[in-house]
């Protein structure tokens, strides 16, 4: 069926529609795992166009990638030629720049039609790439950032895309203002820098595009590394956005949310396969109810 007027993915619902653009991990509550059930449980229709089917989490040590270029490539025609369309695009995980080409221009139509679009731009935590992550990578998630309403990157891959070096004691605040300047400067609209020690403090630094402001929100840290819970902090936020929350207070509710998470999994034997989110859904939207 060709229409000159998109269609929305599914039926119509009171909640907007997300279409959710990123890996699909087999063994692992990452990426689409960790994502998809808070947006379902939250209420919103949610749609998926995975950019790879990996088998596990990269820090097992052994896995396996199928690349889903060629799927990516054939699908996206079909749906415009079908006129789908959604309230929200979720971009994560891109493989390649030619892969991150064809999303961030299919992005840049739809934002066009009105579609909102938040990146996440997975490359790296702790100063370093993620296992199996290239530069080649850095080079393609400037192309997503350069189309997005909203970016949240952690400290390390903020560096990566600004070209700065990873400061192990991190930024000052003059310092983390310039370099959401400098991400702007990319194309994004707004931007967070999160997991940044800024002024000796673990911190969020954002700016507000349409408030015009920046923005910084401490917390306390948990110690040790729990995979997904960017992802988890991407859903959440997004939830927040869409239901008309400003950016600062989504990102202060979201913060909260995800603290409370990874402490009710603080005792958990294989962090590697993330939160198992399913388990806390209640205490997700008990935590995110106005």
């Amino acid at each position: 069926m060709n229409t000159d007027k998109p269609q929305k993915m599914g039926k119509k619902t009171d909640k907007p529609q997300i279409l959710l653009i990123n890996d699909m991990v087999g063994h692992s509550k990452v990426g689409m795992g960790a994502m998809v059930p808070i947006f379902s449980y939250m209420g919103f229709p949610t749609f998926s166009l995975p950019t790879a089917i990996i088998s596990n989490t990269f820090d097992y040590g052994q896995f396996s990638v199928l690349d889903t270029t060629d799927y990516i490539r054939q699908t996206l025609p079909v749906w415009k030629s079908l006129g789908f369309s959604a309230d929200a695009i979720c971009t994560g995980c891109m493989l390649s720049e030619e892969q991150a080409q064809l999303v961030a221009s299919y992005c840049r139509e739809e934002s066009a039609r009105g579609t909102r679009v938040f990146v996440d731009p997975i490359l790296g935590d702790g100063g370093r790439l993620y296992n199996g992550m290239t530069q080649q990578q850095v080079n393609a998630m400037r192309a997503m950032v350069s189309v997005a309403d909203l970016i949240f990157p952690n400290y390390t891959e903020a560096a990566l895309l600004t070209g700065h070096d990873f400061k192990q004691d991190g930024l000052t605040w003059s310092e983390a203002q310039s370099m959401l300047n400098e991400l702007r400067a990319i194309g994004c609209q707004s931007a967070l820098i999160t997991s940044c020690p800024i002024d000796g403090k673990s911190s969020v630094a954002g700016y507000d595009h349409q408030a015009d402001t920046f923005f910084l929100h401490r917390y306390d840290e948990i110690p040790g590394i729990f995979h997904g819970t960017g992802d988890l902090f991407s859903a959440i936020l997004i939830v927040h956005l869409l239901s008309g929350e400003t950016l600062e207070v989504s990102t202060r509710r979201a913060m909260d949310t995800v603290y409370r998470l990874i402490y009710l999994n603080r005792d958990l034997d294989d962090r590697c396969q993330g939160i198992l989110v399913e388990q806390f859904l209640s205490e997700v939207k008990m935590r995110n109810e106005k």
